[in-house]
């Protein structure tokens, strides 16, 4: 089965994510579902813990894929990214023919039996019958010339390796990037994929996320939590909430059996959902009682 086999349309691509505990808003939909079909890199942006990243792990739990992550940060090199040479077995190896007398030519030590294959590598060579899917995660932290060689590989779907040759990908990946606006993306990046901004969900949309991801939570309590987060991030805060945080909320109020979120609840957890000093400070300024919606 194909990709369009299994998605025909944005209505079945929002009902698969769904039986994967994801549920993505039309725009969203509509982007994934163009990503797969096109195909062409996403780049999804938003606030810290809208969904970015999980929105990828549930498209390739969806797909049947493996997930093949590159995490980005600061000073990353394309052989982070892509492959390195296993120099510390092919030195033993050269000790140990020394050793018996062989001769190792410099086509040996360097053929795909050393070969160290990072995130994008390994993207490329999944053989398929479905795309993996290529998260690369938090490009904002990464250089702009990290992020002109990515620019490169994702254009061609294919490496050269100066000792192997040029690798195309069988089936090219489904890659989707995130970007927390750490600093601008350069506009030739952009220009060659697909956007989306993940917002906020609403509160009907962050209960049933709650509920779906916490299902031992009482109904009630999961309510209240995502009308509670909303209210958070009318504050002067830091970080304001996101949708790990209110499903973090309801993890730590079920495991202490709090099923109304009170005021005295509301102390008790608000470490949960808050991850500043000052943001607690604040919160609780305004009103326990408040953050709890009485």
């Amino acid at each position: 089965m194909t990709a369009a086999e299994l998605i025909p349309d944005v209505e079945k691509l929002i009902a698969r994510l769904e039986a994967h505990d994801y549920f993505a808003a039309r725009g969203l939909a509509v982007a994934l579902f163009c990503t797969l079909r096109l195909p062409q890199p996403l780049l999804l942006e938003g606030e810290a813990g809208v969904g970015k990243t999980q929105a990828a792990k549930s498209l390739a739990a969806m797909l049947g894929s493996p997930l093949i992550r590159l995490q980005c940060f600061e000073g990353i090199s394309a052989s982070q990214a892509l492959y390195e040479w296993n120099y510390p077995r092919q030195l033993l190896d050269i000790r140990l023919a020394e050793a018996r007398g062989d001769a190792l030519d410099g086509h040996s030590l360097f053929s795909r039996e050393y070969l160290l294959r990072r995130p994008l590598l390994q993207a490329l060579e999944h053989p398929g019958p479905m795309p993996a899917v290529l998260l690369v995660d938090e490009v904002d932290r990464a250089d702009e010339e990290f992020e002109a060689f990515l620019l490169e590989m994702l254009s061609e779907a294919a490496i050269t390796i100066p000792e192997l040759g040029t690798i195309r990908a069988a089936v090219p990946p489904v890659v989707v990037l995130t970007s927390n606006r750490t600093r601008d993306l350069h506009d030739a990046l952009k220009r060659r994929c697909l956007y989306h901004w993940i917002d906020y969900p609403d509160v009907e949309l962050t209960t049933r996320i709650v509920r779906r991801r916490v299902p031992q939570a009482p109904a009630a309590l999961a309510a209240q939590i995502a009308a509670a987060v909303q209210r958070l991030r009318e504050l002067d805060v830091q970080k304001p909430p996101g949708l790990a945080e209110a499903i973090d909320w309801a993890r730590a109020a079920q495991l202490l059996g709090i099923s109304l979120l009170t005021a005295e609840a509301s102390d008790q957890t608000l470490a949960s959902v808050l991850k500043y000093r000052e943001d607690q400070d604040v919160a609780r300024g305004r009103g326990l009682a408040w953050i709890a919606g009485r």
